[in-house]
């Protein structure tokens, strides 16, 4: 069952065998014994592709949770202080995941040396049971669902701008003003970007002249002085404290957008996992976003 997880987590034999430090023909004959006993193939298997059959896909989930409960029944045998051992998989938004993940899981790693990781950061909600995931931060209002979500903060949406900027061109004093000011807009896809909205009710599309689909590009044209952008305020923190940019509109921002650690298992999930969501937990809620 290790190695299964591990193929479909890794998509490929020779990832999964480095994972668990086995040859790759011990891990193909792991999963093709596997396959004989359930007498379905688990993988669709190519040159260049490896995926889950639909047989696959229904076995992965029950596997997650029964090495899952293999792994408290064995930290309850070992006591509270047993060593961590094992993986632990993390996704996030490339900003928020490089900012504020990154340096509390290096310092998770510390502290716990037979522990590993694998982070997912991408502009994009990857699926904790279709990407092989533990833990994921989420920066939306969460829809009901059967994920278990625990609060870490709030991020607000922002509009800033350059100093330079301001003094060139003036500062907007209402959502109306923006009209009449270059704004870098942002798009996923090269659809129309959706208009700016308010507390007010305003719901704007501000003149652009720059298009992009990355917020990093977004915050370097701001900083050089090509129009407003409308950001989460913690993209823009070190920005701000240096005097690169400003916030305008402040007082028409719309509600604050939670932050959340999302996972499936909740206090049933597997202790690494319960063990970096304290961590993290606590680190997160400490910090200002």
């Amino acid at each position: 069952m290790q190695a299964f997880v591990a193929v479909a987590d890794e998509r490929g034999f020779a990832r999964a065998s480095r994972r668990l430090s086995l040859s790759p023909p011990a891990v193909t004959r792991a999963i093709a014994s596997l396959e004989r006993r359930l007498g379905a193939p688990l993988f669709h298997r190519t040159t260049r592709r490896v995926r889950l059959t639909d047989a696959g896909t229904l076995f992965l989930g029950e596997c997650r949770r029964i090495l899952a409960e293999l792994d408290a029944a064995e930290a309850a045998a070992a006591g509270d202080h047993a060593e961590l051992r094992g993986q632990i998989g993390i996704t996030a938004s490339v900003l928020f995941g490089r900012m504020h993940v990154a340096p509390l899981l290096f310092d998770f790693l510390a502290e716990h040396p037979r522990m590993a990781a694998r982070t997912l950061f991408l502009d994009r909600i990857a699926s904790l049971i279709d990407e092989g995931l533990d833990v994921a931060v989420r920066i939306a209002p969460l829809p009901d669902s059967t994920l278990h979500a625990i609060p870490v903060g709030t991020v607000r949406r922002v509009v800033c701008a350059s100093p330079a900027f301001l003094a060139a061109h003036g500062e907007p004093r209402a959502p109306a003003d923006l009209s009449q000011l270059n704004a870098i807009a942002f798009s996923i896809g090269g659809e129309a970007p959706e208009p700016w909205a308010f507390a007010s009710g305003d719901a704007v599309r501000p003149r652009s002249q720059l298009l992009v689909n990355s917020n990093d590009v977004a915050i370097a044209g701001a900083v050089a002085g090509h129009g407003l952008a409308r950001v989460l305020s913690y993209q823009i923190a070190p920005q701000l404290r240096a005097g690169e940019l400003r916030l305008v509109l402040e007082e028409f921002e719309p509600p604050p957008v939670p932050v959340s650690l999302v996972t499936l298992e909740g206090r049933r999930a597997a202790p690494r996992v319960r063990r970096f969501l304290e961590f993290a937990v606590d680190r997160l809620r400490a910090e200002r976003f």
